[in-house]
């Protein structure tokens, strides 16, 4: 026998439809950042990298170490103001911090050719996609990877520091190799702290920062699976 009134059944059923609904728009919302921003980012590096009266100046001189470190620099003031920010402030940041991206990765068209960077991206995107929705409707508990992923970054980003030193091609593909994994793995785990997110009831201002925020996590997931695929995908100009 039923034992919960009909009514209160009702209420519970329409409220999930609106959380859920709520989640729906608020994901959207993050993806639709991350992926304007992907546009910014590709229009600033296309421009650049196909300019030679901009990239000159910039890669042909200790500028180059600049552009190249700002993105970091922004990560780190992103990280530890975002909580006194307003939205509106977060919003601007992120662009900025995707048009710096753009110079930074305007590069790769100076070293790949055109198809293996358009062919690079879509594998990216297809790995991206493919692993993000399954972080979405997963019902196990990723949090426990969570640290372990954490380490394997560290790893990474202190083994790339080392080669630059070193110019290692063995170093260099294992750290593209692990690399991969690690931001494969943090797509998935990011967008299920991005959803659980959603469900600590914040105020709009609160959530649109969330959502800034959390555009910024898998942007970096995605530009980083790109970057480390182009060693193993990227044809190199003649």
């Amino acid at each position: 026998m039923n034992t919960i009134p009909p009514r209160f059944g009702y209420q519970a059923a329409q409220s999930q439809a609106l959380f859920d609904e709520g989640l729906r728009q608020h994901m959207l919302r993050v993806y639709n950042y991350m992926g304007l921003g992907l546009v910014v980012t590709g229009i600033v590096a296309f421009i650049v990298g196909n300019t030679p009266a901009l990239y000159v100046p910039i890669f042909q001189s200790p500028l180059k170490w600049v552009v190249m470190l700002a993105p970091l620099a922004f990560v780190f003031f992103f990280s530890f103001r975002i909580q006194t920010m307003s939205a509106s402030t977060a919003q601007m940041t992120f662009w900025a911090f995707c048009a710096v991206m753009g110079l930074s990765l305007a590069s790769v068209f100076l070293v790949f050719t055109g198809a293996s960077i358009a062919r690079t991206f879509f594998i990216a995107a297809t790995m991206f996609g493919a692993t993000s929705l399954y972080g979405y409707v997963t019902k196990r508990d990723l949090s426990k990877f969570g640290s372990f992923l954490i380490m394997g970054l560290i790893g990474v980003v202190i083994a790339s520091v080392v080669n630059i030193f070193l110019g290692s091609s063995a170093l260099q593909f294992a750290i593209s190799v692990i690399g991969i994994v690690v931001f494969v793995g943090l797509t998935a785990w990011d967008t299920q702290n991005i959803k659980e997110q959603y469900a600590e009831n914040f105020d709009q201002e609160a959530q649109q920062k969330i959502a800034v925020f959390g555009a910024l996590s898998l942007y970096l997931n995605f530009v980083n699976i790109f970057q480390l695929l182009l060693n193993f995908t990227g044809e190199r100009e003649g």
